[in-house]
């Protein structure tokens, strides 16, 4: 049995609009391939590679396609001991909104 029709509507709603600002941990990615399991590998604006988690109230309400934006959270997995980088914190899904962003 899935989540409530509302908890997902209330899911995707959050991402529409861009957050105020970032903390210093967050990051826009893009995504760069889907590995398996809810694990991205995305590109951060430096070049780098990182292997990322989609959280599970991402899960089954916002599909990440290849090539699209996410808010990568860096600081979220370091006190766990695997290959991960960070965590999806946020998905771009209304681009235009999100590149008026001072942090963009």
């Amino acid at each position: 049995m899935g989540l409530p029709r509302r908890k997902l509507l209330a899911t995707a709603e959050e991402t529409l609009t861009p957050p105020d600002e970032l903390t210093p941990q967050q990051q826009i990615a893009r995504a760069i391939k889907a590995t398996g399991n809810n694990i991205y590998l995305v590109e951060l604006a430096s070049k780098q590679t990182l292997l990322v988690e989609l959280p599970a109230r991402f899960r089954s309400a916002i599909w990440i396609k290849r090539g699209s934006f996410v808010v990568v959270d860096t600081g979220a997995l370091e006190e766990r001991e695997n290959k991960l980088g960070g965590e999806i914190v946020n998905v771009v899904r209304d681009e235009k909104a999100w590149r008026k962003a001072p942090y963009w």
